[in-house]
């Protein structure tokens, strides 16, 4: 019983570093820092792209990894992240890449509470801060929209439409503002209930490989236009 006793307590312990561990490192700092540090120093002619997000952009080099192979995209998405994580990381995981552009796609797990309650101007903090910072650091900036969602699977009830159609005509708005160029995912995606229709989705927020097909033009067209006025046409 007392070895038992103390098999329980040692467990306990091992759980509960782990779960410290974790609280640690909130923004989840530690997932590319390895990733981060063996990638060479871009070339002037290389037309480094990083894409800053969330499940939607991990889930892109997940499920279609040849659209990033053989480019100089990074993708440095983490899924179920919120802007506030993911403002923590962006030096790390964006400036210090030297990129010419960053493709920002953030807000849905913001709208859905994954760390706690956000306003739609709390998330318009955080994307104006990362805007702010890639721009100080000569980064041209594409702001996406949020995609559609009319519920969230692991938090149902929640109506998100709504919130979801003017937080995109605030990014939009603040795209024209300060020069970024803004990707309209939405409008391209969207139904007739302001929810992502079945066949572009398999739970109603993360896009399959139809709704990443619709994604992908949408998204180069905006880094065309990006790496252009990073150099100054």
């Amino acid at each position: 019983m007392i070895a038992l006793n103390k098999f329980l307590l040692l467990l306990t312990t091992m759980i509960a570093i782990g779960f410290s561990t974790e609280a640690q490192d909130w923004a989840n700092l530690e997932r590319f820092r390895e990733d981060n540090a063996k990638l060479a120093a871009p070339r002037t002619c290389d037309d480094r792209v990083v894409f800053m997000g969330n499940s939607i952009t991990q889930g892109w080099i997940d499920m279609i990894p040849e659209f990033f192979a053989g480019r100089h995209y990074i993708n440095r998405g983490i899924g179920g992240q919120t802007t506030p994580q993911m403002l923590i990381r962006f030096r790390q995981d964006v400036i210090h890449l030297r990129p010419k552009v960053v493709v920002i796609l953030a807000g849905i797990n913001d709208i859905a509470g994954n760390t706690g309650p956000s306003s739609l101007e709390m998330i318009e903090d955080n994307l104006h801060s990362m805007t702010e910072l890639a721009q100080a650091n000569g980064i041209e900036v594409v702001l996406c929209s949020v995609l559609p969602a009319l519920d969230f699977p692991w938090r149902p009830g929640m109506d998100p439409a709504g919130k979801v159609v003017e937080l995109n005509k605030r990014i939009e708005a603040y795209a024209s503002k300060k020069g970024a160029v803004y990707c309209d995912y939405f409008t391209a995606m969207v139904d007739e209930r302001n929810g992502l229709p079945a066949e572009l989705s398999d739970d109603g927020v993360h896009p399959n490989e139809a709704g990443y097909a619709i994604m992908a033009p949408l998204v180069e067209k905006a880094i065309a236009r990006a790496l252009l006025m990073w150099k100054g046409i």
